[in-house]
């Protein structure tokens, strides 16, 4: 009898927990009952065989009773765990911030470098290049994303393939042309939108530690560094003297963009951030500019 109690107790128990899992049964009646050879719980019907706690057992509908097998009642079986694979890839991730420059430029000697080109007396300053932090935006599009398992799924490696686009929205009337030679100047007109594109196809590299590799939503991080080449750019101006104009060229910038990334994820909320290690312009242009952006990332890793 005292076998009996304790199998009753350990039912009730596992029931209470079993109800909250959506691959487990569901208890549908209170009523509880102990025969010589026969426990009943609910619609469950437990047959002692041999005094093994794993015996048959058999659900009770009406007055028919249909043989299964019994759960073995230990925690990782009955666990839903999700399934790890030490490769995955992730196709089609977007990036969405707001973009801005770092600008560590010393105009006095810049000017000097004939880059920033004086016209009708106005030549180009520090104030000329702030930009509209709110307009000025960073969006990426990512082809794919791998993460390679390296130690038990907590420590990995990210790298992928991606389009990285700046949009640098300029409140001065600053210009960018190609000829007759490469140069900044301040335009005579007044800009109703000033804006200068520059786009990356880039190659990002990260160690990533994601502290809860059996969730899809957990906490993870990742650092690393990325390499990008210049593959567009140009200069796009709307006002009500010239319309709408865009400017196409290279306008001495760097070919090539290093930059320091990293990214945290907090359950479905996927953060990142991008700081150039190398400056927008060629050092002949004598200009010390590093672009940076932060922003939410659309992944699922």
């Amino acid at each position: 009898m005292k076998q009996w109690i304790i199998v009753t107790v350990g039912l009730c128990l596992a029931g209470s927990v079993a109800a909250q899992r959506s691959d487990s049964l569901k208890l549908q009646s209170d009523s509880i009952w102990i025969h010589s050879d026969t426990l009943k719980v609910g619609n469950f019907v437990i047959i002692q065989k041999n005094n093994n706690p794993t015996a048959n057992a058999a659900v009770n509908h009406g007055q028919s009773k249909k043989a299964v097998n019994v759960i073995t009642w230990k925690s990782d079986e009955i666990r839903n765990k999700k399934r790890l694979q030490n490769v995955t890839t992730n196709w089609g991730i977007l990036d969405i911030g707001f973009a801005n420059i770092n600008d560590n430029t010393n105009y006095t000697s810049a000017q000097t470098a004939g880059y920033l080109t004086t016209i009708n007396g106005n030549p180009v300053t520090k104030n000329n290049f702030n930009l509209n932090a709110r307009k000025s935006s960073n969006v990426n599009i990512w082809f794919f994303m791998q993460k390679l398992n390296v130690t038990k799924h907590v420590f990995n490696l990210k790298y992928g393939l991606g389009l990285e686009m700046y949009n640098l929205r300029f409140d001065d009337n600053i210009s960018f042309r190609n000829t007759p030679q490469p140069m900044v100047f301040n335009d005579s007109v007044a800009f109703t939108k000033n804006k200068l594109y520059v786009g990356y196809l880039t190659v990002p590299f990260m160690v990533n530690f994601n502290l809860t590799p059996s969730k899809d939503n957990g906490l993870s991080f990742s650092a690393g560094v990325s390499a990008g080449y210049l593959i567009s750019s140009r200069n796009k101006q709307i006002s009500g003297e010239r319309g709408k104009q865009k400017y196409k060229g290279d306008f001495n910038l760097q070919p090539w963009r290093v930059a320091a990334i990293g990214e945290l994820g907090i359950g479905p909320i996927r953060l990142y951030g991008s700081y150039s290690l190398n400056n927008l312009y060629k050092e002949s242009t004598g200009l010390d500019q590093m672009p940076y952006a932060v922003g939410v990332r659309f992944s699922r890793f």
